[in-house]
């Protein structure tokens, strides 16, 4: 089994869960989260005061798949998220040892 971590900008989270879903992925979790990267902030007037914004709003999806699923989940994720510009986002996937469901008990795949 594998985690993806996808970091990447909020209006583009409805296009990513769509995306996702269409390949047969079921559950993720998101997070709004704050960063930067390449993209480093940006300068906003405020008030009539100029103000740095050095961490800019992002969402993280989380979502642990079957290794047969990573391939095309990664794709689905990049093709949704893309547009093109810088900060874009990033993807992360890392291996899981071992999914409990609470609920029932159910162990690894069967708990996805």
């Amino acid at each position: 089994m594998k985690k993806i971590e996808a970091i990447f900008k909020p209006f583009k989270l409805d296009e990513v869960r769509e995306a996702l879903s269409e390949i047969g992925v079921s559950g993720l979790t998101v997070t709004e989260v704050k960063g930067f990267g390449r993209q480093k902030g940006h300068t906003e007037l405020y008030r009539g005061a100029e103000y740095v914004v050095d961490f800019l709003p992002k969402v993280k999806i989380e979502v642990v798949i079957a290794e047969n699923m990573l391939e095309p989940a990664v794709d689905a994720i990049v093709k949704a998220a893309r547009t093109g510009k810088i900060g874009d986002g990033k993807i992360f996937v890392t291996s899981v040892d071992q999914v409990i469901r609470i609920r029932t008990g159910e162990t690894d795949e069967a708990a996805i």
